[in-house]
């Protein structure tokens, strides 16, 4: 019956709420047995008849989880995991492969598309059944992760968006970082790091107080050692979270200097990431081409000029700014 009894209450060992299964065989009687098997157990299963079809249901359904088979036409189920594993949309749904292939060079193929588990026909009910209750609560898992992340990026943008000085600020800064990091041919798992610590940079500055942040005069000591604190603020409102562990370095360093006369740690040269010093350069460029409390904005170009003057200074990594300044050039942004 699916049900255990416990003090008196009735407890379900069926899903609290029906998760979505795709599942996807060009052979009718295999996607009528397994919607019979998975709909009895409390899924909500979704049919498709090849790759292609299972690329458009998966895109209309948001499935919990993908039963794909292997050899079929028009695209085969390889194939299909290939595109769901690289779209943004679906890349973390589980993907159990059916396939009555048993090969070494079968799974690798598929392992290399990014399937998550494989079952060979004619699968046993409880085997099926066990791995697809499994992986069905580790995407629940992940949704909860994903759902912290988006409310952590959704206060970093309501904050952005209603400071008047600064509005827009973040997401400028998180394009143009990201821009530079493609410029200089980072690593894209380096590149999407610094993009999204350009949205959550300054998400400190939620502790800070805003009489401080809008004041129109030059702050005073202790205005600006409270200023100070945000990365270090921003660090911690974001250590919790797995996905902002290669952001923290980032959001904690990027007001350092490259000679080390910048905070909260005073780091030195190469000493600081690679992350926070790219950030550090287009933060400054768009404070400096945007309108704050105390100046008016000015132009790109003598944006550039002025931090190459302070570069020379050491507050900036030569090299990154040289190549900042090389990529508004090609972009047309940086008119001298």
């Amino acid at each position: 019956m699916g049900e255990a009894i416990k003090n008196n209450v009735i407890y379900s060992a069926e899903p609290e709420a029906k998760a979505t299964v795709l599942a996807v065989d060009d052979n009718m009687q295999n996607l009528e047995l397994l919607e019979g098997l998975l709909s009895t157990k409390g899924y909500n299963v979704v049919k498709a008849y090849n790759g292609k079809e299972a690329l458009e249901k998966a895109a209309e359904v948001s499935p919990d989880i993908i039963l794909l088979d292997v050899l079929m036409p028009q695209m085969d189920g390889i194939e299909c995991c290939r595109r769901l594993k690289e779209g943004s949309e679906t890349r973390l749904v589980p993907v159990i492969m059916l396939t009555a292939l048993d090969s070494t060079e079968d799974k690798v193929r598929g392992i290399e598309a990014g399937a998550d588990d494989f079952i060979t026909k004619p699968f046993q009910k409880t085997e099926l059944l066990a791995r697809v209750k499994s992986l069905v609560k580790m995407k629940g898992l992940i949704d909860e992760l994903e759902n912290a992340q988006n409310v952590l990026f959704s206060l970093a943008s309501v904050l952005d968006q209603t400071d008047p000085y600064t509005h827009g600020h973040s997401q400028r800064v998180s394009d143009l970082s990201g821009r530079l990091a493609s410029h200089m041919k980072l690593p894209g798992s380096e590149q999407e790091a610094i993009k999204n610590a350009g949205i959550l940079h300054d998400i400190g500055k939620i502790a800070t107080d805003k009489g401080v942040l809008h004041k129109p005069g030059a702050l005073n000591g202790q205005e600006y050692k409270h200023v100070k604190e945000h990365p270090v603020v921003g660090e911690k409102i974001c250590k919790p979270l797995k996905f902002a562990k290669p952001l923290l370095p980032i959001i904690r360093s990027h007001h350092e200097k490259y000679n080390g006369s910048g905070y909260p740690d005073g780091l030195k040269g190469e000493n600081i990431p690679l992350g926070a010093r790219i950030l550090a350069i287009v933060d400054v460029y768009d404070a400096l081409t945007s309108t704050r409390p105390y100046r008016s904005d000015i132009p790109s170009e003598v944006a550039v000029e002025v931090m190459k003057a302070e570069a020379a200074k050491g507050y900036w990594d030569v090299d990154i700014l040289k190549s900042f300044s090389d990529m508004l050039r090609i972009d047309g942004e940086e008119l001298s």
